[in-house]
């Protein structure tokens, strides 16, 4: 074994042993030095999103004591079980508060599941779940007064999204994030339509510059 991989082993062996060496934050007793003796999910499972493209909430896992007092330095480690796609990074510490997480990009197959696996053999293995469907390639939005409905809106990449002015007063439409370059606006009116194709993944904000508060997001995923 070369010098770094020694050097490498002895990190992450030095990181197992020291899990649950700090015994910090807050449980059901008092938080001292002790082994972290269980791991417990607490964001990303069964996440509902598109084939291709990385799920909205990473995956994440707590590591506590007998107490329920988090231990940080524990290491996990992340894997693709089924369902393809990809995590990252494929090792993760937990931190002071105890927690380790991953993204998770579902491909295309579905269902996915990611194993989250403890260094400590002691602690087990937690299986994340995610369930895909295509993309839509089109969507409507009405402009009424004064909300977009709905206002969260998703679309893949190549696909158009059409408003369609409902209300008793007029309205702009107006692009305020999103990659550049972003729409042009639509001036205020109170009756027709407007069809954009979005070419560009990313995340778009846009309101209504007359009434504060009228505001919507459009999802483009690949």
């Amino acid at each position: 074994m070369s010098r770094a991989s020694r050097l490498t082993a002895l990190a992450a062996a030095w990181l197992a042993t020291g899990c649950g060496g700090g015994g910090s934050g807050s449980g059901t007793g008092p938080c001292t030095p002790g082994a972290a003796t269980q791991l417990v999910k607490t964001g990303g499972d069964a996440q509902v999103w598109y084939f291709n493209n990385p799920l909205p909430a990473a995956l994440s896992v707590k590591a506590l004591d007998a107490n329920n007092c988090v231990e940080a330095d524990c290491v996990v480690n992340w894997t693709v079980a089924s369902g393809g796609g990809g995590v990252s990074p494929a090792q993760s510490t937990t931190n002071a508060s105890g927690v380790a997480s991953a993204a998770d990009s579902i491909g295309s197959s579905t269902p996915q599941s990611v194993h989250a696996t403890p260094a400590i053999t002691s602690l087990p293995t937690l299986t994340f779940s995610a369930t895909a469907s295509a993309a839509p390639t089109s969507e409507a939005v009405s402009v009424k007064d004064n909300f977009f409905q709905p206002n969260d809106t998703t679309v893949q990449a190549g696909g158009s999204v059409t408003w369609n002015w409902a209300g008793n007063t007029s309205h702009t439409l107006t692009f305020t994030s999103g990659p550049a370059p972003l729409p042009a606006e639509t001036t205020a009116q109170m009756t027709g339509t407007r069809t954009i194709t979005f070419n560009t993944p990313g995340t778009y904000g846009y309101r209504c510059t007359i009434h504060s508060g009228m505001s919507g997001t459009l999802n483009v995923v690949h």
